[in-house]
């Protein structure tokens, strides 16, 4: 195992002592138990969005903490489910007196202690909803979920509402924004080698020089299928096709196309994945009118992509605009 590390047992917390002297407009907390808040809040009578799961996927979610999108998030070991206290006491740092929007990728351990953690924190009288994000279509359960998992769509799920919240949307609003973007985004990812959690030094799957995995999860787990490399606009469209018959959309719909490093895919093979991947749209009569490329949801250093779609409105569009200013996410501002 090559990684730059000191002890593998404090990965995540020599990381986030290192990302609070790089972002100060942040509060991180980095000792027991950890969570990253924004400096300025808590802010009142703004509804406070917080989200968070096992570290290994940055900037997920750490990255997004900022004006415009969460207001705290709760980093857990690596690709592990953070504690009901560590939710707590992120909470506690980010409530501002309107409400809590929890937002949950679906993973048993992160849907069970995240509804823990409301279940303590409604007994304080704050009121808290929770949305659960199941994106993934590769697969209906996993290792690590019952139902599908929650995978790259929980970046638009946390920009949107990020933004609502922000213009001072109350809570019922932020909850029905968050399932309607819930019901409206599908995701699909594949993988080209395995990524290696530092504190097993191990593989997290083995393959061949010539196979990919298709249909992985952010944690390492396998897909539906493995089978043999091929030219990108063949992945691009093995990964399209299943995502565009969920929803399932149809042509005319307007979309946002967002092309997501895994980790160790550099952006000359993401842009060559994402004009694939435009061009399959157009051909099939799809209006792409918002693109995001790059690693925002990865899985260590897993070689691979995923490719995510967000049917599109004029609601959604507007708040997927709206300025938001985090270490991984800026613009508008």
């Amino acid at each position: 195992m090559k990684k730059i590390i000191n002890d593998p047992a404090a990965v995540v917390t020599e990381a986030l002592y290192g990302m609070a002297q790089a972002h100060p407009e942040l509060r991180v907390q980095h000792t027991d138990p950890a969570y990253i808040v924004r400096a300025d809040a808590p802010i009142p009578d703004r509804v406070a969005i917080v989200s968070g799961g096992g570290s290994g996927h940055e900037p997920l979610h750490g990255g997004f903490v900022g004006p415009g999108m969460l207001t705290a998030a709760c980093p857990g070991p690596v690709f592990t489910s953070p504690t009901p206290d560590q939710v707590q006491a992120a909470v506690a740092a980010a409530h501002g007196g309107a409400g809590v929007l929890l937002l949950v990728k679906n993973y048993t351990g992160d849907v069970l202690n995240f509804e823990t953690a409301a279940e303590l924190i409604e007994a304080e009288g704050i009121d808290v909803r929770t949305v659960v994000i199941d994106d993934d279509v590769a697969v209906r359960d996993s290792l690590f979920t019952a139902g599908r998992r929650g995978v790259a769509g929980t970046l638009l799920v946390e920009k949107i509402v990020g933004a609502a919240a922000e213009a001072g949307a109350d809570l019922d609003t932020c909850e029905r924004l968050a399932r309607k973007v819930v019901d409206s985004v599908r995701s699909m990812g594949l993988a080209l080698a395995p990524c290696t959690v530092p504190h097993s030094g191990e593989p997290s799957f083995v393959l061949a020089e010539d196979e990919i995995e298709i249909g992985i999860g952010i944690h390492g787990e396998p897909g539906r299928e493995r089978t043999r490399i091929a030219p990108a606009q063949d992945l691009v469209r093995t990964l399209l096709t299943p995502v565009l018959e969920d929803l399932p959309f149809t042509a005319g719909d307007r979309v946002l196309l967002f092309t997501n490093s895994m980790g160790g895919t550099p952006l000359i093979e993401l842009y060559l994945a994402h004009g694939s991947a435009v061009a399959l749209l157009n051909e099939r009569g799809f209006l792409v009118e918002r693109s995001l490329v790059g690693p925002y949801v990865t899985s260590l250093e897993m070689q691979g992509i995923s490719l995510t779609l967000l049917r599109l409105d004029d609601e959604l569009a507007e708040l997927w605009d709206a300025p938001v200013s985090t270490p991984a996410l800026r613009w508008g501002r």
